[in-house]
Parts: C-alpha cells; sequence; structure tokens
C-alpha cells in the first residue's frame, strides 16, 4: 500500500497533527485569556516606564516583537475621573500612584502540554504541508497519472494555495484579539511552506523537465526570493531566514556552461538591496550579517588567472554603498544610534566589503580598474566614518586591507623577501608583476594625506574618547605602513636617501600635528591622540636613519625611539606610552635574536670601533636612559621590561666585544683562555654596580640581573678557567710574561673582584651568598698562586713538563706564605673571614706535606719543607696566643708590711 517508509513516517506525521490540534483545540480559551493579561501586563509596564527612542541595531528582537503585533481593534477606554467630592476621601489603596504599585509577577513558563498544542504543532503541520506538496509530486510520476507539465502546473497551483491560505489567515488573527505566538505564527509557516513550494516547482521545471531555460529560471527563483523577503515584513523573521537563504542560493541551482557575472551581480545587488531594506526597517541585525556573509562570498566566484574584474568590482562597489545607506548606523537611511558609540555591525559591514575588494586586488595581479575600486571603497570608509561614528572602527580594516596591498606589492617585485632555508615559497616567480608604479604612487600618496589629514582633523568632534583614538591610530600607522611597503618594493630595502627624505617629511608632519594638539584645550581622546602622532614623529625619525643609513641602523633606530616614548610619556603621562617603550625595547630584543653580529659579515676586525659598539652600545645606552624617564613615574612591567633591556644589551655588548677582541673579528672561532678571562672579570664587576644600583633603586630587575651576572661568573669561572681552558689540565696556551700575563687576568683579578662583591653582598644578603663567593676568591687566588710557581719553573706553556723537587717544594712555601699573608691581614683588619681563609690555606699546605712532599720530595728538599711548616706552625700558635686571644693574668697581690 505504501511504496516506501518515508511514505509511513509522512502518514504517522499526519495523523499525530490530528490528535495534537484535537487536543489544542480545547486549549483556546485558556491560551486567549493569558494572552490577554501579558498584553495588559506589557502595556502598565510601558507605561510606567517607556522604552529607549533610539532603534539601534540592539534594539531588534524588541522593537521586531512590536512591530508584528496587530492594532487593537479599538483604543482603551479612559477612565473616568472621580466627582469633586470624592476627592476629599482618602484614595484607597487600588487608585495609589503607578510609580508605588508593585512590579506584575512573571509570566508562568508555558507547560509541555502549552508547547506541544500552541508551537511544535504549527512547526509539524507547515512541515507536513511542503511534504504533502513533494510526495504528491512523487506520487503523480509513480503513478503516471499526469505529465510533466500538469505536475509543475500543480505544483504551482499549491504553492499558491498555501501562500493565499497564509496571507488570509494573516488578515483574520489582524482583525482579532488573538496575538500570534512569534515562534510559532500559523500565517508565517503556511506562507514559508508555499515559497518552499514554489522553489521546487520552478526549480523541477528547469532542472527535471527543461521547461524552462536558464535565464527564465533564475528571474523566477529570484522572485520568489524577493517575494520571500517582501511578505517576511508581514511574517516575521523565519520567513526571512528563507527568502535570504534561497535567495543566494538561487544562481547555485541554475548555472549554465558560460557564466554571466554581469547577471549575477547586478541580481545579488537586487537581493542586497532588498535584504537590507528588510534588515533596516524590522532591526533584524542578524539578517543584515548573513546577507554581508553570503554576498562577500559570492565575490570568490570566478576568481581565476582571468578574472573579470568589471563585474566583481561593480558587486563590492554596490554592496558597500548598499551597506553604507542602509546598515551603517546615524549615516543616511541606517539606523539612529547614541552619539560617540562604535557599532559593530556598522564598522564591521564596510570592513568586510573592503576585504573582498582587497581579494579582487590581490587576484587580479593589482589591475588598475581592481586599484581605482579599492581606492573608492577605501575613500568611502573615510567619509562614512567621517559622517558616522558608529562606522569608526571600520578604519580599522581600512588601513590593514590598504598595507596588505602594498605590501603585496612589495613582495611581488621583490621575491627574493620570502626566501627560506627550503627555497622560496611556491607560486613565487622570479619575475616581478608589471603593475603600474606610477598608479601605485598615486594611490599611496592619497592614502597617506586622506588617512593622515582626516585623523587630525577628526581630533576634538566627538564626545567619546575611543573615537578620536582609533583616527589617530589609523593616521599615524597608515602613511608609515605605505612608506615602509613602497621603500621595499621600490628601493628594495638598501639605502635611499629619497626614502629618508620622505620620511623626514612625514615626521615633521606628525610633529606639526603634535604640537598643534598639544595647544588645544582638553577634549576626550586628545592626550592618546597626541602621544600617538608624537610616536609617529620618532616612527618616521627612526625609518629615514633606516633609509639613509646600512641596515644595522635599524636597531639604533628602534632603541632611539623606545628612549623617546619614554621621554614622552615623562611629559604626556599616559600609561600606553610606557608600554609602547617596552614593545620597542622588544623588537630591538628580537631583532639582535635574529643576527646577533647586527650587519652579518660586516662587523670589521677593528677592536672596539666597529659595529658592535653601535649596534650594542646605543641601544644599551638607550635602554637605561628610557629606564631613568620611566622609573620617575612608576615601577611597574614597562619600566622592568626596558630595565631588563638595558642590563641585556649592556652584558651582551661586552661578552661581544670580548669575544672580538678575543677571536680578531673572527666571532665563531672556539673560545680561548683570555676570552674566559675577560668575561668573568666583566660579569663580575657588573654584578659588583647592580648589587650597589639596586640598594639605592630597590627594583626586582636590578635585583635579579645581579644574581644572574654572578651565575654566568660561577659558570664561566668553573667550567671555562678551572677546568676546560686551565693551562695546567687540558689547555696548552701561552699565558705570556713572568708577572704581567693571562693568569694575573684570569685568577688574581678575578679573585679580588670576587672578594668586593662578598663584601657588596654582606648584610644585604643571606650569608651563605657572601661566603661563597668568598670561597671562590679563595680558590682563585690560591689557583693563581700555584700557576704563577709553575710559570716560573716551566715558561708561558704550562701544560708540559714533570714538576722537579724544587717546584714541589716552592709550592709549600708559596701556599704557606699565602696562608701566612691572608692571617696578617685578617689580623690587621680584624677579619675573621680572612683568618678563616688563612686556616684553611695553612690545613692543605699541612695535608699536602704529609701526603705528597713526604713521598716525593728527598734529601734537603723534604727537610727544609717540614721545618718551614713547624716553624710557620709555631708562629701561628704564639700570634693567636699573644695577639688573637690573650689572657688577662691578674697581677699578684701586694706585699703586706707590718706596722
Amino acid at each position: 500500500m505504501f511504496d516506501g517508509p518515508f511514505d509511513v513516517f509522512a502518514l504517522i506525521i499526519a495523523i499525530a497533527a490530528f490528535l495534537v490540534a484535537i487536543k489544542a483545540s480545547s486549549q483556546a480559551a485558556e491560551l486567549r485569556r493569558r494572552l490577554s493579561s501579558l498584553e495588559e501586563t506589557f502595556d502598565a509596564q510601558r507605561r510606567v516606564q517607556p522604552p529607549p527612542l533610539t532603534p539601534t541595531w540592539e534594539q531588534a528582537p524588541a522593537t521586531a516583537t512590536a512591530a508584528a503585533e496587530p492594532p487593537p481593534l479599538a483604543p482603551e477606554a479612559e477612565p473616568t475621573p472621580p466627582p469633586a467630592t470624592e476627592a476629599v476621601s482618602p484614595p484607597p489603596l487600588e487608585t495609589s500612584t503607578e510609580a508605588a504599585a508593585p512590579p506584575p509577577l512573571p509570566a508562568p513558563a508555558p507547560s509541555f502540554e502549552e508547547r506541544l498544542g500552541t508551537r511544535w504543532v504549527v512547526w509539524i503541520g507547515g512541515l507536513a504541508l511542503a511534504l504533502g506538496g513533494f510526495f504528491m509530486v512523487r506520487y503523480s510520476i509513480e503513478a503516471g497519472l499526469v505529465g510533466p507539465g500538469v505536475r509543475v502546473f500543480l505544483g504551482g497551483l499549491f504553492a499558491l494555495a498555501l501562500l493565499g491560505a497564509g496571507e488570509w489567515t494573516r488578515r483574520k488573527e489582524s482583525i482579532s484579539t488573538i496575538q500570534a505566538l512569534p515562534i510559532a505564527n500559523i500565517p508565517a509557516i503556511l506562507t514559508a511552506a508555499g515559497t518552499a513550494v514554489a522553489f521546487a516547482t520552478i526549480y523541477a521545471a528547469y532542472a527535471l523537465y527543461g521547461f524552462l531555460v536558464p535565464a527564465t529560471a533564475f528571474v523566477l527563483l529570484g522572485l520568489v526570493a524577493l517575494g520571500t523577503l517582501a511578505a517576511a515584513l508581514l511574517h516575521g523573521p523565519a520567513l526571512a531566514g528563507l527568502g535570504v537563504v534561497g535567495a543566494f542560493v538561487t544562481p547555485v541551482l541554475v548555472s549554465s556552461g558560460k557564466p554571466d557575472y554581469w547577471a549575477l551581480y547586478i541580481y545579488l545587488a537586487i537581493v542586497t538591496a532588498a535584504s537590507f531594506g528588510l534588515a533596516r526597517i524590522r532591526l533584524w541585525r542578524w539578517l543584515a550579517v548573513t546577507t554581508i556573509v553570503f554576498a562577500v562570498l559570492w565575490t570568490f566566484v570566478g576568481l581565476e588567472p582571468e578574472l573579470q574584474v568589471a563585474p566583481h568590482t561593480f558587486h563590492v562597489i554596490a554592496g558597500f554603498t548598499l551597506a553604507a545607506l542602509l546598515v551603517v548606523c546615524g549615516f543616511m537611511f541606517g539606523p539612529t544610534i547614541e552619539d560617540g558609540e562604535i557599532e559593530p555591525v556598522s564598522s564591521s559591514s564596510l570592513g568586510a566589503y573592503l576585504f573582498a575588494a582587497m581579494i579582487i586586488v590581490l587576484s587580479s595581479a593589482h589591475a588598475d580598474l581592481a586599484l581605482i575600486a579599492f581606492t573608492l571603497l577605501v575613500a568611502g570608509t573615510l567619509f562614512v566614518a567621517w559622517r558616522a561614528p558608529a562606522a569608526t572602527g571600520a578604519l580599522g580594516a581600512a588601513a590593514a586591507t590598504v598595507f596588505i596591498v602594498f605590501a603585496e606589492w612589495a613582495v611581488r617585485a621583490n621575491p627574493d623577501m620570502l626566501v627560506l632555508p627550503g627555497g622560496p615559497l611556491p607560486g613565487v616567480g622570479p619575475a616581478a608583476i608589471d603593475s603600474s608604479v606610477t598608479l601605485h604612487l598615486v594611490m599611496a600618496a592619497a592614502f597617506a594625506a586622506g588617512f593622515g589629514i582626516a585623523g587630525f582633523l577628526a581630533q576634538g568632534r566627538s564626545n567619546s574618547a575611543v573615537i578620536p583614538v582609533v583616527w589617530s591610530a589609523a593616521a599615524v600607522a597608515t602613511p608609515i605602513a605605505i612608506l615602509v611597503a613602497l621603500y621595499a618594493r621600490i628601493a628594495h630595502l638598501d639605502r635611499s636617501i629619497p626614502f629618508a627624505i620622505l620620511a623626514v617629511l612625514l615626521a615633521a608632519a606628525f610633529g606639526a600635528a603634535t604640537e598643534s594638539l598639544t595647544r588645544r584645550d582638553t577634549r576626550p581622546g586628545i592626550m592618546i591622540s597626541t602621544a600617538l602622532f608624537a610616536t609617529g614623529t620618532l616612527g618616521a625619525l627612526a625609518l629615514a636613519l633606516t633609509f639613509a643609513l646600512e641596515k644595522g641602523w635599524l636597531t639604533i633606530a628602534l632603541a632611539l625611539m623606545s628612549l623617546g616614548t619614554a621621554w614622552i610619556s615623562m611629559q604626556r603621562p599616559i600609561p600606553f606610552l610606557r608600554w609602547l617603550a617596552a614593545i620597542f625595547a622588544g623588537i630591538v630584543t628580537a631583532r639582535i635574536v635574529y643576527d646577533p653580529r647586527i650587519v652579518g659579515d660586516a662587523v670589521g676586525t677593528t677592536p672596539i670601533f666597529n659595529w658592535l659598539l653601535w649596534g650594542y652600545g646605543l641601544p644599551a645606552a638607550s635602554f637605561w636612559g628610557a629606564s631613568i624617564f620611566l622609573r620617575r613615574g612608576a615601577d611597574d612591567p614597562p619600566l622592568r621590561m626596558v630595565e631588563t633591556a638595558a642590563i641585556l644589551f649592556t652584558a651582551l655588548l661586552a661578552f661581544m666585544k670580548i669575544r672580538h677582541f678575543a677571536t680578531g673579528g673572527d666571532m665563531i672561532s672556539p673560545p680561548s683562555l683570555l676570552e674566559f678571562a675577560l668575561q668573568v672579570c666583566v660579569a663580575l664587576a657588573m654584578a659588583i654596580g647592580l648589587e650597589r644600583l639596586r640598594l639605592r633603586s630597590h627594583s626586582i630587575v636590578h635585583n635579579v640581573g645581579a644574581i644572574a651576572l654572578t651565575a654566568i661568573a660561577a659558570l664561566i669561572s668553573v667550567f671555562g678557567l678551572l677546568i676546560l681552558e686551565n693551562p695546567l689540565l687540558f689547555s696548552s696556551a701561552n699565558v705570556g710574561g713572568l708577572v704581567f700575563n693571562l693568569l694575573l687576568l684570569g685568577y688574581a683579578l678575578p679573585a679580588v673582584l670576587m672578594l668586593l662583591l662578598s663584601y657588596a653582598v654582606a648584610g644585604h644578603r643571606p650569608a651563605a651568598y657572601a661566603n661563597t663567593i668568598a670561597g671562590g676568591a679563595l680558590v682563585f687566588a690560591l689557583t693563581y698562586v700555584t700557576l704563577e710557581i709553575r710559570r716560573c719553573y716551566h715558561g708561558p706553556v704550562l701544560l708540559y713538563g714533570g714538576t722537579t723537587g724544587a717546584e714541589q717544594y716552592t709550592y709549600s712555601i708559596g701556599w704557606l706564605a699565602f696562608g701566612v699573608v691572608l692571617l696578617g691581614v685578617g689580623i690587621l683588619v680584624n677579619s675573621e673571614r680572612a683568618r678563616l681563609a688563612s686556616a684553611a690555606v695553612i690545613a692543605l699546605t699541612i695535608l699536602k706535606a704529609f701526603v705528597i712532599d713526604m713521598s716525593t720530595l728527598t734529601g734537603v728538599y723534604r727537610a727544609l719543607s717540614f721545618m718551614c711548616l713547624g716553624i710557620v706552625l709555631v708562629a701561628i700558635g704564639w700570634l693567636y696566643q699573644r695577639i688573637l686571644f690573650r689572657r688577662q693574668v691578674a697581677p699578684p697581690p701586694a706585699p703586706q708590711t707590718g706596722s
């Protein structure tokens, strides 16, 4: 009986709908009562607190609901005033003022039965009607009752019947006292089912039977879609959604072998206008956004090497114009909005079409017509944002798309910029595009002047602080970005005096704007805008240095920008400027990570005055100056970032200069004893300086920096000087002369600096920290004594040759003398630490005498070793007894004399 499970399912739905409809009819009276009660409550609330008068996109749901309500049959009767005699009596509680009346109780949530009878039945009924039309067509085909033409005709009649039923029920409800539920409106469901059947009938006549040519089917489907949008004015948002989807999907359903883009985009312009108009009338944000998304997606059709630029540019220009007229709040026919508010849909609608225009420019290899259209859209964005502050957010999209267009033009002309270790990127050819340089230069001048002048003139026009800041940010960033792109495209990142002159002129313009804004009265956002123009001045000057000088000057220029921004933040205490100074410091740090030699192989072999001095020294000085300026404000994260950069660049300057000096300019040579010795001395000296500085600044960065430099010095000392490059263990280095040699630099001087550092931290850090550093000083001092003795016996190369008895005896005498000197110093300055160090050295000497000297020395040297050791030990004991720990003996009592 049934042809398949789909038919059985349809029958079950129909039976269920019939049974539920019977149940729903019994709830009609209760539904009318509740709806009347809700309407009275809503009217009472509206009289107490009227709604706002500005119909922005945010108010779309409430406005749409109010618009969908039918007007009452008759105006409400005015209450009859009481007689004059009743005015003397106290009014009853029921007639108290409306402001004192308690708020009405919220309406109870609909029950499951109410949802089933008032909503789900309507939805299932609409679906059943649409399926019924489809099943009727299918049955007529399978049974062969009627021909294709009759089937199409009956489908059209059924669609018209549903549309007529929807309109009839809508009019019946409009003259009744029953308010339709917005999410289950029976007229809207019937109309939606009718439009669905109409779509299916026309498409079947075109695709299945060939009754219609593509042009006719296209026009008919478009008319149905537009009619659906028009009907949505009366039937609500559900029908609007169906109409907009059907309108934009129609070109996909109807296609031909040779697409006609002009016909397509003219049709889409009509659909977009209708959809935007409906969204504006009903204030449906979602409809405007959906239309924009579909319209922009249609831009990607036909983006091929032989792109038809003219129809595509017409599409984006038409869509942009319609969005400006109907979607942007506060402009022409758009919704109203409060002054000074940036509205997301207004800004994103213009930004979406700017993105589409940019895609056309890139896909057409910068065709002249595409560039002109893109320029018109950018100019239109500036004009609309000037007249309608709600679209100010589109300035960011305009600036970004302008930079992308010029940056892509520069990269296409310089494919070597995309060369990576694995080779050039796919699709990048060896030749640049042949676009007109003159047209790009004219566009660049127009964009720079438009953004810059408009951004300056926009200051003080709004009561909002955000809007002038957005204008000033676009006015500063866009000209600088365009100048960089042009420099990369035309000068190929080489030195260029003309571009340096342009950068200086741009800096002068920004400086004049800064000076003018400084003299103006205080307005919202004026301080931040002034700071942005001042930062643009510094940025343009930095670019001028980069364009005019070698590439390494970019590092210096950015560091100077950090210093200048910090100084401006002192004059204009704006938090954004402090962060900007820190950002510049971060950029410079990332720059040296990319190329630590600043200028690659062009460092040179000059020991001091080379690119390392300028590339690290000037940024270090700039960051120290910036930290001084920023510290006058507060100890915050931007200050700590700049202080970290200052310490980092100072340390890197010292280490890189040492490496350059020790290797003779060959920065990739292995390390040496000289390099390790200099690095340890410099690290210890900087640690001492930071320890002194942190006591005054109380900066956590100075504190951590001192500890980090001490740890670096310790690592280099242990692994570099004592192990890897120790001339007595592994290194065959030539230490030099008898006294003034590498041993003095690598072991004696670090010992002195470690001792000074231990005294610098004494009393300010834990005692174990200071004692550890002092212990390192003792180890290095004893190592120096030992290595210097070996230098006297073996010459400048200490690694080779055996140890004689005289040398072994000299070690003992030298250690013993060193211990005695430490003891003398400890007694003179009353230093317990020096005396303990002396005890440690003498104990080590005793151990050597009994372990090594007794077994290796013979003859007179063994005797002399123990004799000297004994004499020294006895002398030390006498010193401790007589000087350090002398006991006061009580004098004997005086003799008594007899009387």
